[in-house]
C-alpha cells in the first residue's frame, strides 16, 4: 500500500469520527437549551410571564453567552430557535448565533443564558432570510418579568420581540438592540445529519427525522409555552 492509499484511507475513517464529534456538540446544546428552559419557573417572581410564552409565535434560547472585555466589549453565543406551526406544534429546532457589540454589559459576568421570545411570524421570516439585527430589522425591548405583564411599559408592548437574560437563576429583561442572529447552517448540519439542510425545512414540520434531545427540547417548550398560541 503506498502512501497516497494510506493518506486516503485516513482521511475516510477520519471524517466520520469529525462529524460525530459536531453532532455531539450540538446535541449538548440542544440538552442545554432544554435545561434553561425547565428553568423558567424556578424563581416565579423573577421569571418570564407565562402568558408572555403562551401567546409567542417562536422562542429563541441561546445559552452560556459569553461577555468580549468590560467596559467597551462584546457578546457572541450560539443556540436554537423553535417556531410553532399552523396546528400550534413546535417545530425542530434550528441553530443560530447571536453576536454584537455591548457597553458595560452585564460587567464581571463570564456568560449568561439569553431568551428572545418572538410575538410574530415577520421576524422569524427575516431571521431566515440571512442576518437580522435587533433593533433595526425588529423592535426589540427588555421583557417583563413575573407572573404578570401588567407593569409593562408601551414600548415593550409594541415590540416585536422580548429580550431576557438569565444569571444565577434570575431571569430578567436585557436591551439586546444592535445583535445580530444568523442561522447556523453548518450546526444544522451536523445535528440532522443532512449537508445543505434549510432553516425553512426544519421550520415547515416535523417529517425531517431529528435526535432524541431535540423531541425533548420540544416537550419541554409544550410543558412551559403550551402546545398552541392562546387566543
Amino acid at each position: 500500500m503506498n502512501s497516497r492509499t494510506v493518506a486516503l484511507v485516513l482521511i475516510a475513517l477520519l471524517l466520520p469520527l469529525g462529524g460525530a464529534v459536531a453532532a455531539e456538540k450540538e446535541t449538548a446544546k440542544v440538552e442545554l437549551a432544554a435545561t434553561v428552559l425547565e428553568q423558567l419557573t424556578v424563581i416565579p417572581e423573577s421569571a418570564i410571564p407565562p402568558e408572555l410564552l403562551a401567546n409567542a409565535y417562536g422562542i429563541a434560547i441561546v445559552p452560556e453567552v459569553i461577555k468580549v472585555g468590560l467596559v467597551i466589549g462584546g457578546r457572541y453565543g450560539t443556540g436554537v430557535v423553535l417556531v410553532r406551526d399552523d396546528a400550534g406544534r413546535w417545530s425542530n429546532p434550528v441553530f443560530i448565533s447571536l453576536t454584537g457589540g455591548s457597553v458595560g454589559w452585564q460587567i464581571g459576568a463570564e456568560s449568561t443564558d439569553v431568551v428572545l421570545v418572538f410575538k410574530n411570524k415577520r421576524s422569524i421570516e427575516g431571521m431566515m432570510k440571512g442576518k437580522f439585527t435587533l433593533g433595526v430589522d425588529a423592535g426589540v425591548a427588555a421583557g417583563p418579568v413575573g407572573r404578570r405583564v401588567e407593569g409593562a411599559t408601551d414600548a415593550q408592548l409594541k415590540a416585536e420581540i422580548y429580550s431576557y437574560s438569565r444569571s444565577r437563576g434570575i431571569f430578567a429583561g436585557i436591551s439586546l438592540e444592535g445583535s445580530a442572529l444568523q442561522v447556523d447552517n453548518e450546526a444544522n448540519a451536523a445535528f440532522y445529519g443532512r449537508p445543505g439542510i434549510g432553516a425553512g425545512e426544519l421550520l415547515a414540520g416535523r417529517e425531517i427525522p431529528a435526535p432524541e434531545a431535540a423531541e425533548r427540547l420540544r416537550l419541554t417548550l409544550e410543558k412551559y409555552a403550551g402546545g398552541k398560541r392562546q387566543p
